[in-house]
């Protein structure tokens, strides 16, 4: 007899009074004066539970069932009813249940049948997944996973698997955590660390971006993606901020800024149906249990167009609403949170684009404007969440390339490799970098991004 799940019943797949091999964790137990208990069996492969009849007839119903509580795993074996109850389509008559794995202290186990917030959850990350949210989070996150590298294929992209040990800093603002096989201690410390003797032969960290990798092969193949975590040794201890994430990262020869921005509005878009076809359930049963925008979030990726605008006149908007902000703003500087939430929540009511950046806010890589004061940059700011993908037409001219990389303070030779593919067949090419967290977050309405990952790594916070 073959293992089924109770996904696999619910959508209808097994016949009626079939003998069935289910197994999983009670949620509840509940006994009736007529000896028999009602056991809530789930299985995580979809949002519902099972309902398991357990008669007195059972061999071991007064010494194991009855003892059952929340979070204990068992092996059903029984036959495939339907159900006289209109709260559930079917349920199981055991012929035979075996206790796999108890709670030896049901007074301590920390997730009980009752509710969680969030926050509470967090402490137990190794436990969260048993809860009803985590695991439709977690579901949603596989189906979008799944969804972008559909996308992508369709497009005609190929996945490339970029390193996440580099020597070499993407974004040129040195926020990256080091990679060293020395026995770091005090002593050694205290000195000046001779990297030259470490397992590289010189100074590693851990990649904040597969994008400068990326780049090569797209001018090779045309149109590439990378898809994995990236890190920032930021001290950001907001909602918003991770310092492992996950991001989407395509690059694209012979693309213009415009041919990138069409593209990550098709993907927007594009996801959002999949997860509404195949994350229905999941994701109604995150908007009943909070009462959150998640139908409004995908109707905006879904049917409405983008406002496009540049960045001068985004600032011009602001700097006329200026009394209404904490935090001032002027042409130069990059948007804060409560800036990118008046846009998108109140001024246009819907998700923007922001192009044309001041280079000095922006990284090396991004080409310069005939203006040269601006850089051929865009991001996509959604609303409740900021900005969710940030991207550019690249710099494929070699002098100009070199000029930015003097400005930060960046050695030519550690980007060897880099300015090699602008002096060997360059091309116009273009890229964007989507935050898969944030954009989970936008989907779910869920407000804190470290909910949205199985185990959240923060300043001054790690566990497992």
């Amino acid at each position: 007899m073959n293992l089924i799940s109770i996904l696999d019943i619910l959508q209808g797949y097994i016949q009626i009074d079939s003998e069935v091999y289910i197994q999983g964790w009670v949620k509840t137990r509940r006994d009736s004066k007529l000896g028999i208990s009602f056991l809530i069996l789930y299985d995580g492969s979809c949002i519902d539970c099972l309902q398991i009849i357990a008669n007195k007839s059972l061999i071991n119903y007064k010494k194991d069932i009855l003892s059952l509580t929340t979070g204990c795993s068992i092996r059903v074996t029984g036959y495939l009813k339907k159900s006289l109850k209109n709260k559930q389509k079917y349920e199981i008559q055991a012929k035979k249940i075996e206790i796999l794995g108890k709670i030896k202290n049901p007074d301590t186990y920390p997730i009980s049948s009752k509710y969680h917030t969030t926050e509470y959850l967090r402490k137990f990350l190794h436990l969260r997944p048993r809860t009803y949210l985590i695991g439709a989070i977690t579901r949603i996150r596989h189906v979008l996973s799944k969804s972008i590298h559909q996308f992508m294929h369709e497009q005609g992209f190929f996945w490339i698997s970029t390193p996440l040990i580099t020597s070499i800093d993407t974004e040129g603002s040195g926020k990256m955590f080091n990679v060293s096989s020395l026995n770091l201690n005090n002593s050694i410390c205290s000195k000046k660390i001779k990297f030259n003797n470490d397992f590289f032969g010189k100074e590693v960290f851990l990649t904040v971006s597969g994008q400068l990798a990326g780049e090569s092969y797209a001018c090779a193949l045309s149109k590439i993606y990378t898809f994995g975590p990236t890190f920032r040794a930021e001290h950001s201890n907001t909602r918003r901020h991770l310092s492992e994430f996950w991001m989407i990262e395509p690059e694209m020869a012979f693309y213009t800024l415009e041919d990138a921005i069409n593209l990550a509005e098709e993907m927007l878009k594009y996801v959002s149906q999949e997860i509404l076809i195949h994350s229905y359930d999941d994701i109604n049963f995150i908007y009943k249990g909070t009462k959150n925008t998640v139908y409004k979030h995908l109707n905006q990726l879904i049917t409405k167009n983008f406002i496009h605008i540049d960045y001068t006149e985004v600032i011009n908007i602001l700097m006329y609403h200026e009394n209404i902000f904490k935090n001032k703003i002027s042409w130069g500087m990059d948007l804060s949170f409560e800036h990118e939430c008046y846009l998108t929540e109140k001024y246009f009511q819907k998700p923007i684009i922001i192009k044309n950046y001041p280079k000095n806010i922006k990284a090396f890589y991004m080409r310069i404007n005939d203006d040269l004061k601006t850089v051929s940059s865009m991001d996509i700011i959604l609303p409740g969440v900021g900005e969710i993908i940030g991207g550019s037409q690249r710099e494929e001219r070699i002098q100009e390339l070199d000029k930015r990389l003097e400005e930060f303070n960046l050695n030519k030779k550690e980007y060897k490799l880099y300015r090699d593919l602008r002096k060997y067949g360059t091309v116009p090419h273009s890229g964007f970098g989507l935050g898969l967290e944030r954009l989970i977050m936008y989907i779910t309405g869920i407000r804190n991004i470290r909910d949205v990952i199985p185990f959240p790594r923060t300043f001054n916070n790690i566990d497992f």
